[in-house]
């Protein structure tokens, strides 16, 4: 292949930038021209495309967010969609695309490459929800804003002598708050894969009390539950006075650590190797610190596994 095009979709991601990056100067210093596509696949259905060089991915690797936007495209679902998609890749003469997203993104991805035209998915969201790969990108850095607002709160309520629920992203993926869960010693961890027992939960904050522990720390995935309605129960079964924070978009926003750049540089660059060699259909993922890439069908069929073990361990050493 000699020209390629990279678009992000879905949410934005930290490291998201450093992914583009990758790619742009993957391609640039492989010979080959590499296009930006604004706005996800709604902007390739305009043709909003535009050429990229190394000059254009300068000085934006520890940038938050993404410099091509991102969006979601029902029309892109439909097959009059796709076929505008297809037309607009045709006329700018591109051979392959990078998309840098998550499950919704790959699907996507998946309806071009089934339709012949060459497509590779780099995994970036904070909820770390794409099975085929250990990280995704921005995970890192999410978890970490995550547990910097956790001590701060925690700083709050111990001052109050509270119980806070803190309520944290991942849709239907509890991995945001089992890791800032553990390392922030919440006193207990609510995710959608383990049933909600609200009477244990609450028996453990009393017991807590009883030892003299005068607050405590709750992290709710948001796919678990709501912290206002949380909230009022916990009071009403505890006695102790209860609040509830909703972090929202912070946990998306913010410089990307070293990790999560430099898992997105290698998987940039391991994107468009694949395309320069005439292979698409694939997810770009990370299994025992090697890049690898699977089918992206086979890929979005696997079961995500969440990390039972750090969960178990969290609740051992939240009595």
């Amino acid at each position: 292949m000699k020209k390629i095009a990279v678009l992000t979709s879905g949410g934005d991601a930290p490291g998201m930038n450093a992914a583009i990056r990758a790619v742009v100067r993957t391609a640039v210093f492989k010979g080959m021209e590499v296009y930006g596509v604004r706005r996800g696949f709604h902007g390739l259905i305009k043709g909003e495309i535009e050429h990229m060089d190394v000059k254009s991915v300068g000085e934006i690797l520890h940038r938050g967010g993404t410099i091509l936007n991102t969006a979601r495209s029902d029309q892109f679902k439909t097959e009059e969609g796709m076929g505008k998609a297809l037309n607009i890749l045709r006329v700018f003469g591109i051979e392959g695309l990078v998309v840098i997203g998550g499950d919704g993104s790959f699907r996507g991805a998946l309806d071009l490459s089934e339709r012949g035209f060459p497509t590779v998915g780099v995994p970036g969201t904070i909820d770390n929800d794409i099975a085929c790969t250990e990280q995704t990108i921005g995970f890192d850095t999410a978890i970490n804003t995550v547990l910097e607002a956790i001590n701060k709160i925690r700083d709050t309520v111990s001052s109050h002598e509270r119980t806070n629920i803190i309520e944290v992203m991942g849709r239907d993926a509890g991995d945001i708050a089992i890791y800032t869960g553990m390392a922030g010693g919440a006193e207990g961890i609510l995710i959608p894969e383990m049933p909600l027992n609200i009477d244990n939960l609450c028996r453990r904050i009393i017991e807590g009390r009883n030892r003299g522990k005068s607050s405590s720390i709750i992290i709710l995935a948001e796919g678990a539950g709501k912290a206002m309605e949380l909230e009022r129960i916990i009071e009403e079964k505890t006695g102790m006075e209860t609040r509830a924070t909703v972090l929202g978009y912070i946990q998306r926003g913010g410089s990307p650590s070293a990790a999560d750049i430099i898992l997105a540089s290698r998987m940039g660059y391991h994107a468009v190797e694949l395309l320069e060699n005439n292979i698409g259909n694939r997810i770009v993922a990370i299994r025992e610190n090697r890049i690898v890439d699977f089918d992206i069908k086979e890929a979005l069929s696997m079961p995500k596994k969440f990390n039972q073990e750090l969960y178990d361990l969290a609740q051992v050493l939240s009595i």
